[in-house]
């Protein structure tokens, strides 16, 4: 982000949102909310939401970013102020927050942050969804930025525009257009804060394998398996997920729920060794030698970056099956042979 002051209060935005529809009025050809018009004449979005549900907060001066992440985290069920997140958001010289700073701030809290892609569209599938979302705008006069963020909570596809919780107002309305201008600078960032249990709308799996990823190593680790499920509940053969699964089952001491994760990830992606390791190391934590010893097999045979690694575990379980017992051979009856010729 260039350089510029955060968090201008509502009479200034006011103001230079009367002069952007003035230097917009004339204008065409304005492609986010181009692809807004096309998705709503294709019927891919309602025609109108509002999430009136969602709190409002007050802006306090340079606060914009602890007033939109509490709105957010508030939203979903956490129980926090601004006040309280502005001690891990706000950055005292630059008399605001930062985007990674928000996005941290998130995960802290035990949500999975999700950062959208550049699309106006999509924005509104999230609200559609019922997730308000975090826009960061530049609502100053160039060159020099005025950084501001707002909370979308809702959009009128007829009227073209968008509701936004945002500075003193709660309940401001933005047409698309100057919408479009203000937040263009910021690179159209926007970003979720979603409770694990939940998938926003735009989720891409490799990308919110990443994001959960980030959480869990916060020490979330009941917050990341509830993503994980979440994410095979609609990616049922996500090798990400299952593996992630696998992993934080196996650390919370549910070895034979691990097992079966692995398992399954096995199957979903029979190419990678790191499966067939874990499935085996599993088993192994479980006492079932002589099972481990398949897929400890496998994984040495697939080779590939872990070929070490699992080259020990194949060792060590070898190891100890080797000290087992001989299976005994029990003798069957006369009685038990006859029947077993003739079943």
């Amino acid at each position: 982000m260039s350089a510029g002051r955060f968090c201008p209060q509502g009479a200034r935005i006011a103001g230079l949102l009367l002069l952007a529809a003035a230097l917009l009025s004339g204008c065409a050809g304005l492609p986010q909310v181009d692809a807004v018009r096309a998705a709503r004449d294709r019927d891919q979005l309602p025609r109108r939401v509002e999430l009136a549900d969602v709190p409002f907060f007050p802006q306090q001066e340079h606060h914009c970013g602890p007033a939109a992440l509490a709105t957010v985290l508030v939203a979903s069920g956490t129980a926090i102020t601004p006040e309280a997140l502005a001690e891990q958001v706000y950055l005292p010289g630059r008399e605001g927050s930062l985007q990674v700073e928000m996005l941290a701030a998130a995960r802290r809290n035990g949500h999975i942050a999700w950062q959208l892609a550049p699309s106006l569209v999509d924005v509104l599938r999230e609200v559609a969804a019922g997730n308000p979302v975090i826009v960061l705008l530049n609502v100053g006069l160039r060159p020099m930025p005025f950084w501001h963020y707002a909370v979308v909570i809702g959009y009128d596809l007829d009227k073209g525009e968008v509701l936004l919780r945002s500075g003193d107002q709660r309940r401001k309305r933005v047409p698309f257009a100057p919408f479009d201008f203000f937040w263009r600078d910021s690179k159209y960032w926007a970003m979720l804060a979603m409770p694990p249990p939940r998938l926003p709308a735009t989720a891409n799996e490799a990308g919110y394998g990443t994001a959960v990823v980030a959480v869990e190593r916060l020490g979330y680790a009941a917050e990341a398996r509830q993503a994980y499920e979440a994410m095979l509940a609609r990616w049922p053969e996500s090798y990400l997920a299952l593996m992630g699964l696998g992993n934080s089952l196996h650390a919370s001491g549910r070895l034979a729920a691990a097992a079966d994760a692995f398992r399954r990830a096995s199957l979903a992606k029979p190419t990678d060794a790191a499966a067939f390791n874990n499935l085996a190391q599993t088993l192994a934590d479980l006492g079932q030698w002589r099972e481990a010893l398949e897929p400890a097999r496998q994984a040495v045979a697939l080779g590939g970056p872990l070929l070490e690694t699992s080259q020990s575990t194949l060792s060590a379980i070898e190891r100890e099956v080797a000290r087992l017992p001989a299976n005994k051979v029990r003798k069957s009856s006369k009685k038990g042979e006859k029947k077993a010729r003739n079943p």
